[in-house]
């Protein structure tokens, strides 16, 4: 099953609510006038995309309606799905690896499926013949190093991890050894989702970016934020506070099968300025998707 079927399928509560929405407006307009423009823009709303983005989208979409002379519904939706791939195309859609080893920094709150995205990525990575490390630097949540260990089992992954409460920093210093000693293609990193308070979590994150820099300063390097779809706009606020933090470069989104908001997808790149490169439409391995900005579009409208 390609991109497109899969998020199709695991968009399905998105769909059904959002399509239906924006059939209405679509199907019930008698004109493209201010009615119709202020019924999209509730509907826009209510799917999460969020305020900011959808003024951004709806003043350009009355530009194209009156520059280009638009009298069809058909018309409208085209160019608001036109809109809607520019919002997307923020960046380069797949993880830059290329060097060997590269580094992924996976960051992200408890409970948005960190750990499990990192289990899937690696997974996906080793199916494609790529030699995988996870280290697991979350050393704060007793069963975080566990579950990693498990998906290490899973996926054919190589595992570095230390007791529960050992300096995250230093997990990662030995893990950055043993894969060069393993001649591993590409380290993921797991860390705490939270500490006592930002400052906190912030000298950790500095900390460990500050070991891979000195120990491989030339890897291609990642830091990706995992989200939780059916957060909605909390997390585009954490995903403000987390590029603050710890310069993101990229997303993956989880749970997107267990919402009927997708359009948080969409404010995260649009507000940000960050690509979206994995998304989670389920439980399975294989659930955890390279983002095809085209096909999402397509999906959900």
């Amino acid at each position: 099953m390609g991109f497109f079927d899969k998020i199709k399928q695991g968009l399905a509560k998105t769909r059904a609510a959002f399509t239906e929405m924006l059939n209405d407006v679509f199907d019930n307009a008698d004109a493209i006038d201010d009615d119709f423009f202020d019924e999209l823009e509730e509907t826009l709303v209510l799917a999460d995309l969020g305020m900011d983005t959808v003024n951004k989208l709806m003043k350009e979409l009355r530009r194209r309606v009156e520059t280009r002379g638009l009298t069809t519904t058909e018309h409208v939706k085209f160019n608001l799905k036109l809109i809607l791939n520019d919002m997307l195309n923020v960046g380069k859609p797949e993880l830059d690896l290329s060097t060997s080893p590269a580094v992924v920094l996976v960051i992200g709150v408890n409970g948005v499926g960190k750990t499990t995205t990192i289990g899937k990525i690696a997974t996906r990575l080793v199916n494609e013949g790529k030699k995988v490390m996870m280290v697991a630097g979350d050393t704060f949540r007793a069963a975080a190093a566990d579950q990693l260990e498990i998906w290490a089992g899973r996926s054919g992954a190589s595992i570095v991890r230390q007791h529960e409460g050992a300096d995250p920093a230093a997990v990662v210093f030995d893990g950055i050894q043993s894969a060069k000693a393993k001649g591993v293609d590409v380290i993921l990193i797991d860390t705490a989702g939270r500490l006592h308070n930002k400052q906190n979590l912030m000298n950790e994150l500095n900390k460990i970016s500050r070991v891979v820099e000195r120990e491989l300063p030339d890897a291609a390097k990642e830091v990706l934020l995992v989200l939780d779809g059916t957060t909605g706009q909390n997390g585009l606020i954490q995903a403000k506070q987390f590029k603050e933090i710890a310069g993101v470069t990229a997303v993956a989104i989880t749970k997107l099968d267990g919402t009927a908001k997708g359009g948080i997808v969409i404010a995260v790149s649009d507000a940000l300025k960050i690509p979206v490169k994995f998304v989670g439409v389920g439980e399975k391995a294989d659930d955890l998707m390279p983002f095809v900005a085209k096909d999402f579009v397509d999906a959900l409208i």
